[in-house]
């Protein structure tokens, strides 16, 4: 008598279209682009999308975590090398980004921010590690900006859409990626305190640099930004891998990091030894401010990132409770569930429509637009990467025991989740950030508030919220103890106002509800039962064609 017949399994949800499942992520993509590119935008990301959703993509997301980059010091003559080899399946998945325009459409094109964040989206839910390589390319862009003949040597090669892999010299590539070195050990989120040191050389803007780096990202890449001290002080430096000449430069990979997740991604720790050539990117002593833009892009990315995890860890959940039966009917059917998966659908949804506004504010050239950015950029980074976790974890757990198991891609979800957080500064750095705004950028306040207020009077929990915030800004004395509670404020405030204005009436009645107007549990699924819940998971969960 067979006793292995397989039923009440779910399909694995694969060969769909990542971007057409997706509602919330398409309405955004129409509120903001330009409407006569708004059907070539559609195109362009359904193709993506369901390059996101086939086998062959998941299965190289699979292959590249599963066989981890490996460090070749020295070839087997003995000749000091410092490569990384990785798995096909990571070249594969780079090779699909870079020509998609993940690297380069952002500052090149109509709509480009727009376009870009939404292509990130869709395609990192096929592989989260790669596209570490990819953000740090794209944000090498604007900082270059910098030095218009390094600016020009370079940006070409990072906004070009071939993947052309490799150590060779600039001038033989038909396409570069992009690197940042900026923390050290001694010093870590504190850069000031870097030690590495650079020496001018004869030719003007060339120095010797000697150091460590703690945490270099990506080491195969082409070129590196990275901070080290000048005679003047904190000063931004271009480092490439390979010389003009074609000669290597002297970039000491001394080990691979063995990270919680992130697998199929090399992060390192590098030395410069005294002979490593780079060139200054703006003046000696103005580091920071020289390389804030591409901070600022790579946060942004961090958004995009756990908004893309978190799209894909309730897509998973919600297609399981679909196919699943239990207790004698569909999983999506009960009322319990149906509840966890509303409350995840309301996080998903609200980071959708908070990163496609930052994305259109990129876009803009107006100062009101810059300065919202400002400060939403940081409040952003801060909130949604820290919900990601908890979204990934309760998607978990909605598969069950198989949610625990490596075949389901649920556990390498939850792997990725913490990392957007931790990078490009943890929680309390960003917070930081935010009180240094608040205290010192009224400008950049008032546009922020501005956009808040759009949604006045369209809630009696918004306004309640709205009304208690501004009185908690008013009082600035001790700020920086209560900064992370300030910034979730924000955060939701600013999600809340999105989603009155454009979501659906079920989906912002309860995220207000819940989130601003406390009458939510502890947990994921402690929703009011009087609210549209069916509406919510009906909106976000993907049907496969």
């Amino acid at each position: 008598m067979p006793t292995h017949d397989v039923t009440n399994q779910p399909p694995p949800l694969v060969d769909y279209d990542v971007y057409a499942a997706d509602t919330a992520l398409r309405e955004g993509v129409a509120r903001y682009a330009t409407p006569k590119r708004l059907g070539e935008i559609d195109a362009e990301l359904s193709v993506l999308g369901r390059a996101a959703g086939s086998a062959e993509a998941q299965r190289w997301g699979e292959q590249a975590n599963t066989s981890e980059p490996q460090l070749r010091t020295h070839d087997r003559y003995g000749h000091r090398i410092d490569e990384v080899e990785f798995h096909p399946a990571w070249h594969q998945l780079l090779d699909r980004a870079v020509s998609a325009g993940l690297t380069g459409d952002a500052w090149n094109r109509m709509n480009g921010h727009l376009r870009r964040a939404a292509g990130f989206m869709v395609w990192s839910q096929a592989e989260y590690g790669h596209g570490c390589p990819v953000s740090m390319t794209h944000a090498a862009v604007p900082a270059l900006q910098a030095d218009p003949a390094l600016a020009a040597q370079w940006v070409p090669l990072l906004t070009s859409r071939s993947y052309d892999p490799g150590l060779r010299a600039p001038g033989d590539k038909r396409g570069a990626l992009a690197g940042m070195g900026m923390t050290e050990k001694q010093g870590g989120s504190d850069v000031r305190a870097n030690t590495t040191a650079a020496v001018p050389l004869a030719a003007d803007g060339e120095y010797a640099l000697t150091g460590h780096k703690w945490f270099c990202s990506a080491p195969m890449s082409d070129v590196f930004l990275v901070l080290a001290q000048a005679p003047g002080g904190l000063t931004c430096f271009v480092l490439p891998r390979v010389l003009p000449d074609g000669t290597r430069n002297a970039f000491r990979i001394q080990r691979l990091k063995d990270k919680l997740g992130n697998r199929s991604n090399a992060s390192s720790e590098v030395e410069f030894d005294g002979t490593t050539w780079a060139q200054r990117l703006g003046p000696e002593g103005r580091g920071v401010p020289t390389i804030i833009e591409m901070v600022a892009a790579t946060r942004m990315d961090c958004v995009l990132g756990s908004t893309s995890l978190m799209r894909q860890a309730l897509a998973q959940a919600s297609h399981h409770a679909a196919h699943r039966s239990a207790f004698g009917g569909p999983l999506l059917e009960k009322p319990l569930m149906r509840n966890v998966l509303a409350d995840l659908s309301l996080e998903s949804e609200a980071a959708t429509v908070t990163a496609l506004r930052l994305a259109a504010a990129f876009d803009s050239a107006t100062p009101e637009e810059r300065d919202f950015r400002r400060l939403a950029v940081a409040v952003s980074k801060y909130w949604i990467t820290k919900r990601c976790p908890a979204v990934a974890a309760e998607a978990l757990e909605c598969l069950g025991g198989n949610g625990y198991v490596e075949e389901s891609g649920m556990p390498r979800l939850f792997r990725e989740s913490p990392l957007n957080s931790v990078w490009e500064g943890s929680g309390s750095v960003n917070a930081l950030d935010v009180v240094r705004v608040l205290t010192r950028e009224p400008q950049v306040v008032d546009a922020f508030l501005a956009e808040l207020r759009l949604a006045e009077g369209a809630d009696p929990h918004f306004d309640a919220a709205l009304k208690e915030l501004l009185t908690e800004l008013a009082d600035q004395e001790g700020l920086e103890a209560r900064a992370r509670r300030t910034v979730e404020r924000l955060a939701l405030l600013l999600q809340a106002s999105l989603l009155l204005r454009h979501a659906p009436a079920a989906v912002a009645d309860a995220f207000c509800v819940s989130r601003l107007g406390r009458d939510w549990g502890a947990t994921f699924g402690t929703l009011p039962a009087r609210l549209d819940l069916g509406a919510i998971v009906d909106r976000s969960t993907p049907v496969i064609s």
